[in-house]
């Protein structure tokens, strides 16, 4: 054992370490992997559990799931929301509290390196653990992604808005806001089964929102990699501007339905928070981040939101 966490597993390789730029995920299979908790709770406020409210006629739930599924054969119909993606594997070692990213496994000329803050007690994790130290002589590897599905949103939802149409058009950017991180999580899965790991074919759909499958991912703002800055590495790495997706100097993403992932593989690999208490530090870290949602929303004369990239400890 190297480290706090065991490094005995074999591992998983991926196909290759080349940039793609992915157009070819079907926006209705996106919609399945939309979380119902984020679209009906956060964004509309539906109180309760939506299959039970349905399931007993609740008056409220039947009409707003009416109404998603009309404004969902719209968009599809008219293909408001176009989904783009840019992703990349690449070899890694931990370097104490560093997470080392290299051009090839041959080379292994330093690409990036991000800086991540370890537990002060506890376990002491670090998300430089999730990766074969460099004392090992081993390569692993992580995957960066960003995925977007905002383009053209914000000027519709304002048509909408300005036709007096009020909550289709907060209902369309919540919609775009959920397909980009039910497109986070469909990517995911993606790229367990390019890494060789793929999903138990039992897993359910909500048990893939309560992250029961091996490997984790993390955003700039989540409390174990809480400094929105590694964002503008994002951008280095990946160059997301060529999906349409550009960083604001207060490293949010425009559009707002977009999500940015580091990946990990690592069978050990959760979620957890570095701070003086985990809960102490998941609230802070979710209180900053939402509060930079709502300054770059709010600039843009839209309802604020927190995303599911706000939820730290899990994607549900």
């Amino acid at each position: 054992v190297l480290g706090p966490l065991p490094h005995d597993h074999p591992i998983p390789s991926p196909p290759d370490l080349k940039r793609h730029v992915l157009d070819d995920f079907d926006l209705e299979r996106i919609f399945a992997y939309i979380n119902p908790v984020m679209l009906y709770g956060r964004h509309l406020g539906l109180k309760g559990d939506l299959t039970t409210l349905l399931s007993k006629g609740d008056p409220k739930a039947v009409e707003l799931t009416a109404n998603i599924k009309a404004l969902q054969n719209e968009v599809l119909e008219k293909r408001l929301i176009q989904p783009r993606a840019v992703v990349r594997f690449f070899p890694a070692q931990g370097h104490g509290d560093d997470l080392v990213l290299y051009d090839s496994v041959r080379e292994r000329r330093e690409v990036e390196r991000f800086r991540f803050p370890r537990q002060a007690d506890g376990a002491r994790l670090c998300l430089s653990d999730f990766v074969r130290p460099a004392a090992s002589g081993e390569i692993d590897y992580v995957a960066l992604f960003v995925v977007t599905c905002g383009a053209g949103i914000r000027p519709l939802s304002e048509a909408l808005r300005d036709k007096g149409e009020y909550l289709k058009s907060h209902a369309l950017q919540a919609l775009a806001i959920e397909s980009a991180e039910g497109f986070a999580e469909l990517l995911h899965e993606r790229l367990r089964s390019m890494w060789g790991i793929p999903d138990d074919p039992k897993l359910t759909i909500k048990e893939r929102f309560q992250a029961r499958y091996r490997g984790i991912r993390v955003s700039p703002g989540y409390p174990a990699c809480p400094d929105l800055e590694d964002q503008a590495k994002f951008w280095r790495l990946l160059e997301p501007a060529s999906i349409g997706v550009e960083l604001t100097e207060g490293f949010m993403m425009d559009p707002e339905a977009s999500v940015s992932a580091l990946v990990f593989h690592h069978p050990k690999a959760r979620y957890f928070a570095v701070g003086p208490t985990s809960a102490e530090a998941a609230s802070l870290s979710h209180f900053k981040h939402a509060l930079m949602k709502f300054w770059w929303c709010a600039g843009r004369s839209t309802r604020p939101f927190i995303s599911s990239s706000g939820l730290f400890f899990s994607p549900y």
